[in-house]
């Protein structure tokens, strides 16, 4: 195994892990926070839309996905907020129209069908130096953006409406919130893919959820368990040489199940512990 640290396609991995897990870790703390992770998974399967123009146009893919779910997610955003469509109905309308765009490109592009797994499923181990760039400019974007507006923030996250009430800027925040869920679900789209990227937003998340509820702990628990997931999914991907992607989903998600056993198991042994005591005295 550390044989295999001198590749340079490896150190581009792990770099890749630390980086989509401290994004992940910010904005999918937010997604679960205020229950968007339909939006994530909406936004992860419209950007096949336009990976699929990008390949058709002669452009970069990552480009083109990059101003489709940017789009996509402004026009979610912009159409619950008028009231006359439904949240989950614009999110299916984006959903299916990026989808069913993204197949016809498929289908009209020589070649470019052999390459679809590799977005649809990801691969950590071939992302390149520019897809470091994207993943790492965008982590320091949102980096700086939740870093300044930390309070407003969680004030959105967790009562929107009472944030509103005290004339707070919650529609800007709403936007600015849904352009970098977009931008993350692009930047991670080379490391875990469309299919499984909605997973690395919420699964740490989820876990961190088991010890906290506090919106700043959460995020580095979140940090911690999503770095964690992805250095064990790469090991397990190399040593039984399955997907990377799939591989760091699956341990994370049985990471959270022994977690959340061993939690019980605890509370269980204090309460019985607790009743021990009730009877002695």
């Amino acid at each position: 195994m550390m044989s295999i640290l001198s590749y340079s396609f490896f150190q581009y991995a792990l770099l890749g892990s630390l980086l989509a897990s401290i994004l992940c870790g910010m904005v999918g703390t937010y997604i679960v926070s205020r229950r968007l992770v339909f939006i994530s998974g909406g936004l992860s399967h419209a950007s096949l839309g336009g990976i699929g123009l990008g390949v058709w146009l002669g452009i970069n893919p990552l480009l083109s996905a990059l101003v489709f779910a940017v789009a996509s997610a402004c026009g979610i955003q912009w159409l619950s907020r008028q009231g006359k469509v439904r949240e989950d109905s614009a999110i299916a309308l984006f959903w299916t129209f990026g989808m069913s765009l993204g197949i016809i490109c498929c289908f009209l592009t020589p070649g470019f069908m052999s390459d679809l797994s590799s977005y649809l499923f990801g691969s950590i181990l071939t992302i390149t130096g520019s897809d470091l760039w994207l993943l790492g400019a965008v982590t320091a974007f949102t980096l700086l953006c939740f870093t300044l507006g930390f309070r407003l923030i969680r004030a959105v996250a967790f009562d929107a409406v009472f944030a509103r009430s005290l004339h707070l800027p919650v529609t800007l925040v709403e936007y600015l919130l849904m352009v970098i869920i977009a931008l993350t679900v692009v930047a991670t789209l080379r490391l875990v893919g469309i299919v499984l990227v909605i997973s690395l937003l919420t699964i740490p998340q989820t876990t961190a959820a088991l010890f906290t509820s506090r919106l700043q702990s959460m995020m580095l628990l979140s940090i911690l368990f999503g770095c964690i997931g992805c250095l064990a999914g790469l090991a397990l991907s190399y040593w039984f040489n399955v997907p990377s992607g799939a591989a760091i989903i699956c341990f994370s998600i049985l990471l959270y199940l022994l977690l959340r056993v061993g939690k019980g198991f605890i509370r269980k042994a204090d309460a019985l512990e607790g009743v021990e005591k009730d009877v002695k005295r």
